[in-house]
């Protein structure tokens, strides 16, 4: 699925995203949706959301299982 449709994200999914601190490297950190921050229906750099350990960056990659 597309990190980038807000469509496809639900709290509750596993998923992998970029922090703003990790964006020149794309180091991707994994964990688990809490809120949708991006109003927006899509956005070309990834929807952004808040992790339930309170960590914010954009949707990368969204991991099937969840």
């Amino acid at each position: 699925m597309n990190g980038q449709n807000r469509n496809n994200i639900t709290p509750g999914m596993t998923v992998e995203i970029v922090l703003k601190k990790d964006q020149k490297t794309g180091k991707l950190t994994k964990g688990t949706v809490k809120d949708i921050l991006t109003k927006s229906g899509t956005h070309p750099h990834g929807i952004k959301v808040r992790l339930t350990d309170g960590q914010i960056g954009r949707v990368k990659v969204i991991h099937q299982d969840s």
